[in-house]
């Protein structure tokens, strides 16, 4: 009997930033350079990205499409606050695309959450007796 074992194959890294200086998180322009460096740091091919801007302080969505997957963030400039979601598989290091993002946004709380991400890349063979 085969049966398929799950591996994990990406990370998935969920982070809630706090604390971050307003003007850092309202400029489309300065948020897209700064993913796109966070993802050249976890040594991540990009693809493409595209940024939305919601009006005068209201804050920045958008996203970095990776052949590793993705980095998509979005930002509350009223609270001080960025969510971001960081996928990334292969050889890349999504913690380092993490940590460019602390540092840069000098955010001085966050959370972050993990998550093995997975496909099924190989087959346990087992065998038993009727």
């Amino acid at each position: 009997m085969n049966r398929t074992v799950f591996e994990p194959s990406g990370q998935h890294i969920l982070a809630d930033l706090y604390g971050i200086i307003p003007d850092h998180l309202n400029d489309p322009a300065t948020v897209e350079q700064l993913l796109l460096k966070s993802a050249r740091a976890a040594g991540a091919t990009v693809l493409s990205s595209h940024f939305h801007t919601f009006g005068s302080d209201q804050g920045v969505t958008g996203v970095v499409l990776l052949a590793e997957s993705h980095i998509s963030i979005h930002t509350w400039p009223e609270y001080g606050f960025a969510a971001v979601d960081i996928f990334m598989c292969g050889n890349s290091q999504p913690q380092r695309a993490l940590e460019v993002l602390q540092l840069a946004f000098d955010a001085p709380t966050s959370t972050v959450k993990t998550i093995a991400r997975g496909l099924a890349n190989r087959t346990e063979k087992k065998s038993f007796t009727v």
